[in-house]
């Protein structure tokens, strides 16, 4: 059974900086994609970055120059470096892991930046 756990979200002020970090255990198929969704408040859940197995990254517009996405050697766990935040990335932040067949998400872990 895949387990998919998010560690690192709080409060911070504008501008300010937090690093959220993913774990990926169990399953026995490789993860080709990890990554990150966010949902705010009375929106719909988007992408916000991945990174898959090859290191190609892929990251929304709106945090390209602010977040950075990484991933440790063994390949399951994943990590989002935001930096410059801005009250509008107030969300809930969802990691996911994609076999190439099969997404699985976290719980989310909430991220509220303050004015």
């Amino acid at each position: 059974q895949v387990h998919v756990v998010e560690f690192g979200g709080g409060v911070v002020q504008a501008g300010g900086s937090l690093r959220l970090s993913c774990v990926v255990s169990g399953g026995t198929s490789s993860f080709r994609d990890i990554g990150w969704d966010r949902q705010a408040p009375g929106h719909k859940r988007e992408f916000v970055a991945s990174r898959n197995s090859a290191g190609a990254i892929d990251a929304a517009d709106s945090v390209k120059g602010r977040f950075s996405i990484s991933r440790d050697n063994a390949g399951n766990t994943a990590f989002l470096q935001m930096d410059k935040l801005r009250p509008e990335d107030t969300a809930v932040y969802y990691c996911y892991a994609f076999t190439g067949i099969q997404t699985y998400f976290g719980q989310g872990t909430q991220v509220t930046v303050s004015t």
